[in-house]
């Protein structure tokens, strides 16, 4: 069900597109999602993604759910239609984030996939871009879970100036406009800020728009097939 209040946006950023809203998800409403979560876990276990190139493993396992799932390792980024450990299909997109989308995206189609990335208390995530994907006119909506952990973000360049601050459990980021390709990170996760995930540690759930809406499945742009 789509709340009936939603938490006044917050903008983080002196360009527009960059939004927070803080608490969007209550700690019943968590814990729902977690257990939504969980079989999603079941269908598609976490995993180590590699880095191109090198192929050494990064610190984040992840997972994905929707049409398609990000993938990474020394073939480079893309996203894939199945699981690279399993060959099965990815799980659909739970109804709770397509609500959530519908609520906060100004985007009039759906997103196509949602990564998972599991941060343990020592996990980081450097600064970088999200442009695999074809369409940049559509946001990536961002959900915290767990522990909380220091964000920043940038500019359209990776020594452009920065700034931090905190995102907690149940907080939703929208980046968008001209934020949508803005460089951003996670520095820290704080260990015992929440109880929500047992044994600690952070979730976060990034939904993304991949193909152009134009596109169809049958005819997805090479660099995704």
């Amino acid at each position: 069900m789509k709340p009936t209040q939603v938490p006044n946006r917050t903008n983080y950023a002196s360009k527009s597109g960059l939004l927070l809203y803080p608490g969007y998800f209550d700690l019943r409403r968590q814990q729902a999602l977690m257990a939504t979560l969980r079989e999603v876990f079941h269908r598609a276990p976490p995993y180590t993604p590699r880095m191109p190139k090198s192929g050494r493993p990064m610190s984040v396992r992840m997972s994905n759910c929707g049409r398609l799932g990000w993938f990474s390792d020394e073939d480079g980024y893309r996203y894939e239609p199945a699981h690279p450990e399993t060959g099965r299909p990815w799980p659909a997109l739970p109804d709770a984030l397509l609500e959530l989308w519908n609520d906060v995206a100004d985007y009039p189609h759906p997103p196509e996939a949602c990564l998972i990335n599991l941060y343990a208390a020592s996990a980081k995530m450097g600064l970088h871009q999200d442009r695999d994907e074809a369409d940049f006119t559509a946001p990536v909506v961002s959900v915290s879970l767990g522990d909380t952990c220091l964000f920043r973000i940038g500019g359209l360049k990776r020594g452009d100036p920065t700034r931090s601050f905190r995102l907690n459990s149940g907080d939703v980021l929208v980046l968008g406009g001209n934020a949508r390709l803005a460089f951003h990170g996670v520095d820290r996760i704080y260990s015992g800020s929440s109880t929500l995930l047992a044994g600690g540690g952070r979730i976060n759930l990034t939904m993304r728009r991949v193909t152009r809406p134009e596109t169809t499945p049958e005819k997805l742009p090479e660099t995704l097939q």
